[in-house]
C-alpha cells in the first residue's frame, strides 16, 4: 500500500436525505458541503424570531 487515502464515496441520495431531514425539521438550508472524509454538512440559517411579513406578525399576535 502506498499510504494515500482514497476520497470517500457518497451518493446523491445521501445528500438528498440530509437536506430533506433539515427541511422537515423546519430549518431553511443555506448550503451543503461534502467533506473529503465523506461527511455531509448541511448549513442552515437560524429561524427568525421576528416575523418578516404582515401576515406572520398578525398570526403571531393572534396565536392561542
Amino acid at each position: 500500500m502506498s499510504g494515500t487515502k482514497r476520497p470517500a464515496v457518497f451518493y446523491q441520495i445521501d445528500v438528498t436525505r440530509a437536506i430533506r431531514g433539515a427541511l422537515a425539521s423546519g430549518l431553511p438550508v443555506s448550503r451543503t458541503e461534502i467533506l473529503p472524509d465523506g461527511r455531509i454538512v448541511v448549513f442552515h440559517e437560524q429561524p427568525s424570531a421576528v416575523p418578516n411579513n404582515p401576515f406572520d406578525q398578525w398570526r403571531q399576535n393572534h396565536a392561542r
